[in-house]
């Protein structure tokens, strides 16, 4: 059975089929009932239109979080976001909306004209131990009140002097050669799992644009064309014979070479879940997909690639991140190099030594 655009579904370990509204820059919503059926079109139209983040939004109080956030929703600001952006700021704002205070009330029905600067000092105290999720709160709630000052609902931003929390991190985990070797042995060639790993490593792309690769974008002469999703830019990538390899042995009949178990496309957030369930059967639970476009980098680097180099294939518009990656690479040859010298030194050390016997 062909369901509408954007859903997925499953059947659960009790035998019930599941089935979920998951579009970029939209909330994931759960779907009622059987495709098709009312109550499900009902739901589906209303995830469609962006409004099943919060059904109540037009019975909302005015002047409630709830309220100006569905004012925001329909903002230029937040409308004229990326897709992927628009994504992760509405489920933040969900999420917050739907959280509860010390007494139990969501935040959502709390008035936004009384947040002041201890508010949001305590909500991201709250989040300490996650420190870029609570970042990510102050961002979502300077971009609410940024627009509660704009269309009159407050006259100051009371998030304007809460700074952000310092993380020492280097990001997602880096894949090494032997994690990349464990999965590609766990995983054989001709599986979904194997593609996706391929794709990954030897394009350098993002989740979100490895899951709309497909043959269509391979041309006559074995480049790969992408359109990056979060720069828009354009990319040429001649296709590595490893990976033509495996294309070639990963049966697909589909537009995209990535499909959920119902030949559906993938989102780029139902990717990185899948791709990390494969991980974690392959004994890799610290491994991700972004961490697979690092070690993509990483290789190129220590193939001697310049940093410009390496962002003709990656896309990345900053090569402050590129830099390490060169830097290491070209600290790991200079090592070697000197530790040649010295096991080939030009002066034999039993000739320095007759030197120091002649002049004692």
């Amino acid at each position: 059975m062909k369901m509408p655009k954007y859903t997925q579904g499953f059947v659960d370990r009790h035998g019930n089929p599941r089935f979920y509204f998951r579009r970029p820059g939209f909330a994931r919503v759960t779907l009622p009932g059987l495709p098709w059926t009312p109550e499900f079109m009902a739901a589906y139209q209303a995830a469609m239109s962006g409004q099943a983040h919060i059904i109540a939004a037009p019975r909302a109080k005015q002047g409630s979080f709830a309220a100006l956030a569905a004012s925001y929703f329909a903002s230029s600001a937040f409308l004229t976001m990326k897709p992927s952006t628009k994504g992760v700021y509405r489920n933040a704002i969900d999420r917050l909306c739907r959280s509860k205070d010390k007494d139990g009330n969501e935040i959502g029905s709390k008035s936004a004209g009384t947040l002041r600067r201890e508010h949001v000092v305590k909500l991201m105290a709250g989040r300490a131990e996650k420190p870029e999720s609570a970042n990510l709160l102050r961002k979502v709630l300077r971009a609410m009140m940024t627009h509660a000052v704009e269309t009159g609902l407050r006259a100051d931003d009371p998030t304007r002097d809460v700074k952000a929390i310092r993380v020492k991190s280097d990001g997602f985990h880096s894949w090494t050669d032997a994690e990349i070797a464990k999965f590609e042995a766990h995983h054989g060639v001709g599986s979904r799992p194997r593609l996706a790993l391929a794709l990954l490593l030897y394009t350098g792309q993002r989740r979100s644009d490895v899951v709309t690769m497909g043959k269509q974008h391979v041309d006559g002469n074995g480049t790969i064309h992408v359109r990056q999703i979060k720069t828009g830019a354009a990319l040429a990538i001649p296709v590595h014979a490893d990976l033509k390899a495996i294309i070639d042995a990963t049966p697909s009949e589909h537009l995209t070479f990535l499909t959920t178990q119902f030949g559906r496309p993938f989102t780029a957030a139902g990717f990185g879940n899948w791709f990390r369930d494969q991980c974690n059967d392959a004994g890799l639970p610290h491994c991700s997909a972004h961490g697979l476009r690092k070690a993509a980098a990483r290789r190129l680097a220590e193939a001697g690639c310049t940093e410009h180099e390496i962002a003709s294939i990656t896309g990345h518009v900053s090569l402050r991140e590129i830099v390490r990656y060169t830097k290491a690479a070209d600290q790991a040859r200079l090592a070697v190099a000197a530790m040649d010298k010295m096991r080939t030194p030009s002066v034999k050390p039993d000739a320095r030594f007759d030197k120091n016997r002649k002049k004692q």
